[in-house]
């Protein structure tokens, strides 16, 4: 029997009482068929190709969430693969997030403490999921943007394609390019875009601004019209930059035996949204397409981390998972061995322009927030310039008050506007999220448990006080 599916059939994970609305045959006709479906049966196939194509602050602002954003391409991976309509990251910040993903650690465990061009880097680079792919023949690549090394030769791919810039424009055609003379050998390609990130592509005529509605957090102003028109804009040049990627792995011949995984570091870069807890922070676009239970449309509401996506991809590609792993395989979801694979989720923040560390935990029903430190005003820096930025600032942001806790009931208060600390009625529920939150920091040995963290030597950050991360940082170490 193949590999992954004596792995099932083996650990106590998937024993019956575990799935008791799954007869034990039909479990078995499940896990075979879709296990032999997937393409993993190696004797049949080699190991799929993985495509890890990523951009930069888009959240889940597109199109195939449900949002006026139109994304042609991007709707139609969706349609021929897999939508995560929870998907999570593990820190809301662009080197952190992306660190976390690709070791399968959270940042406080992987060092990834705040961003990479400004000092900040992993403890160790050998974790990073190349390495494993590795141990199994993949061949790596890096094109575009990467975001967790001051220089990329540091993470070890076999290949860094230079290109002229990390925008759209001068990595799709490098991907397009690579696609067209790929390896023989099974291979990682990561393909990383600029692209959502501000500064943003003027708005064409079809982003008219007088028919565009800002996200959630941001009143609708003139101002804050133009700039999600922007935003639009954007994300239509990242949408037709996918599209041409996508293409040239069909017509290359590749698409059946590579697995797509397509994603985004955080929420769009908005007041209240990026380098935010909020789920306008942590959620994230992700959309897989592959052989198998990676096809067919599918929507999934079980509620992931971007951590999770080491392990399955290690079960994809029958690859021993390292032991440091925080994440679990989400493939008995897929495969309908479960509903879920966590009752509770958790992301960080630690450095991001400026230090504003912060903690939170996740259930389907809740959200913990909880702050450190003695600051209770907003760190300003920590969101990045814009129009909206401009308006909330103009109406007295700097002298809103940070509640230390925030506790949020995610069926009533999706948008967590109602801090529910110091209600009576929610108080079951802030012991146990708080409960929940204390845990994880112990067990993952939480280093703002002994007091601030301290950023590594030459890193530089900005003064909390201030105002625009475009303001010159100080060395902080």
């Amino acid at each position: 029997m193949q590999f992954y599916v004596q792995q099932l059939l083996l650990s106590n994970e998937y024993n019956q009482n575990q799935m008791p609305n799954l007869p034990r045959r039909g479990f078995l006709k499940n896990i075979a068929a879709g296990a032999s479906s997937a393409g993993l049966l190696l004797a049949a196939t080699r190991r799929p190709n993985i495509l890890y194509i990523h951009s930069h602050d888009t959240g889940r602002y597109v199109q195939p969430y449900g949002h006026p954003v139109p994304a042609p391409n991007l709707q139609k991976l969706a349609e021929g693969g897999v939508l995560f309509r929870k998907a999570f990251n593990a820190a809301p910040t662009c080197s952190p997030s992306r660190a976390a993903l690709l070791t399968g650690t959270c940042p406080h465990n992987n060092g990834m403490f705040g961003l990479a061009h400004r000092g900040f880097s992993l403890d160790d680079y050998s974790q990073h999921i190349l390495h494993s792919l590795r141990t199994v023949e993949y061949r790596s690549a890096l094109i575009g943007i990467q975001h967790i090394a001051r220089d990329p030769s540091l993470i070890g791919y076999d290949e860094v394609v230079k290109t002229a810039s990390t925008r759209a424009e001068h990595v799709a055609p490098a991907a397009v390019q690579y696609l067209k003379n790929a390896p023989k050998h099974p291979f990682f390609l990561d393909v990383g875009f600029f692209e959502t990130h501000r500064e943003f592509h003027p708005a064409g005529p079809k982003e008219d601004a007088r028919y565009c509605q800002p996200p959630a957090p941001i009143p609708d102003t003139p101002g804050t019209r133009k700039d999600i028109a922007e935003f639009k804009a954007s994300a239509r040049v990242l949408d037709t930059a996918v599209g041409d990627v996508l293409t040239a792995l069909e017509s290359s011949g590749l698409a059946n035996n590579t697995l797509v995984v397509c994603t985004t570091d955080h929420g769009i870069a908005f007041p209240a949204m990026k380098c935010n807890l909020q789920d306008h922070g942590m959620g994230v676009m992700l959309m897989m397409r592959g052989p198998g239970v990676f096809s067919g449309g599918k929507v999934c509401d079980a509620m992931v981390s971007q951590l999770d996506l080491f392990p399955t991809l290690c079960e994809i590609a029958e690859v021993r998972p390292p032991a440091r792993l925080q994440g679990r395989s989400f493939l008995p979801v897929l495969l309908g061995a479960k509903a879920e694979i966590n009752d509770e989720i958790f992301a960080e923040v630690n450095y991001h322009a400026a230090y504003e560390p912060k903690r939170a935990a996740r259930t389907q029903r809740w959200k913990y927030i909880r702050h450190y430190g003695d600051r209770h005003q907003p760190v300003l820096p920590n969101c990045d310039d814009g129009l909206s930025k401009d308006l909330w600032l103009e109406m007295g942001w700097r002298n809103q008050q940070v509640p230390a806790e925030h506790l949020y009931d995610l069926v009533f208060d999706p948008n967590e506007t109602r801090n529910l600390i110091g209600d009576n009625a929610a108080a079951g529920a802030v012991k146990e999220m708080r409960t929940r939150l204390e845990g994880w920091m112990q067990r993952t040995n939480d280093p703002i448990l002994k007091g601030p963290i301290k950023a590594p030597a030459g890193a530089k950050a900005n003064d909390p006080n201030g105002t625009s991360p475009k303001e010159t940082p100080a060395d902080v170490a």
